[in-house]
């Protein structure tokens, strides 16, 4: 398997591990958008977030917000994406702790929000509904 998220689970690739059980890898980000920046995976591969079963993943938001406490920071950023247009770029899922100490340091968003229809929302509800 040529993924890099397996393979560091594995061992294969050396990480700097923060935390690990049988379910759940947490390593600090080699790149970082800021000092702390941190990936939380679950040891189960899928290249998105629906792939994981439920139970793989009831560790990912304790351990983040352990992770997160640890860090010291009192602003972060809980960040999970799915498929490239979302900006993924390793097909394993992953969540990043991405501490926020300032404007110019951290994740910087966009948040490009637009006024929503209201029956266009109720019909979207009714669809979500019935498909969970």
């Amino acid at each position: 398997m040529a993924c890099i998220f397996c393979k560091i689970i594995k061992g294969e690739i050396p990480s700097m591990k923060l935390f690990e059980s049988d379910k759940t890898f947490a390593f600090l980000d080699i790149q970082p958008l800021s000092y702390g920046h941190s990936l939380i995976i679950p040891k189960h591969h899928g290249a998105k977030l629906t792939d994981i079963p439920d139970d793989q993943l009831h560790e990912i938001l304790p351990v983040a917000k352990k992770i997160a406490a640890a860090s010291g920071c009192n602003d972060y950023n809980i960040l999970q994406n799915n498929g490239r247009l979302a900006r993924q770029v390793v097909d394993h899922v992953h969540f990043h702790m991405i501490p926020k100490p300032n404007e110019k340091e951290g994740l910087g968003i966009g948040w490009p929000a637009q006024n929503a229809d209201k029956d266009k929302l109720q019909k979207l509800l009714e669809e979500i509904k019935a498909k969970m």
